[in-house]
């Protein structure tokens, strides 16, 4: 009986291991989905920031062609009457 008490305590010595490697792979891995969790963070901040400047650009743009367009406009208009008057 003794062999198999022996048996016994490697098996339950070698499962303990075992639990021990696997804990250990389970804090590794904890500490990586922290870092990559924190990434996700920082990156959706960031998206963010660049998203609102995107809007704040994009109505720059509209108004400036809306700029542009007016003075097109006059400048084709005042064309016109230029070569009128001549």
């Amino acid at each position: 009986m003794s062999g198999t008490g022996a048996a016994l305590r490697g098996h339950h010595a070698a499962l303990q291991e075992g639990l021990s490697e696997l804990r250990a792979r389970r804090d590794e891995l904890n500490g990586r989905i922290q870092a990559e969790e924190a990434e996700r963070g920082r990156l959706q901040a960031r998206i963010a920031t660049l998203s609102r400047r995107l809007s704040d650009t994009s109505e720059s743009l509209a108004g400036l062609r809306s700029t542009r367009a007016h003075i097109d406009r006059t400048i084709a208009e005042m064309d016109l009457a230029s070569g009128e008057v001549l």
